[in-house]
């Protein structure tokens, strides 16, 4: 199973690529934990993504 994601989005341009893949990580987290709330136990310290992003 591949161990990452590709995307293809459009943001504004005064948002920066650091602030959008920040808010999009974070958001999408909690989206994950409250639909699969057994995965809370796994990553309890809320790190579920990598701290980097390419």
């Amino acid at each position: 199973m591949p161990d990452n994601a590709h995307l293809l989005v459009s943001i504004p341009p005064k948002t920066s690529v650091s602030n959008f893949a920040g808010y999009l990580k974070g958001k999408s987290a909690l989206m994950i934990f409250e639909k699969h709330a057994n995965l809370r136990y796994k990553y309890g310290n809320r790190k579920f993504w990598a701290e980097r992003y390419w």
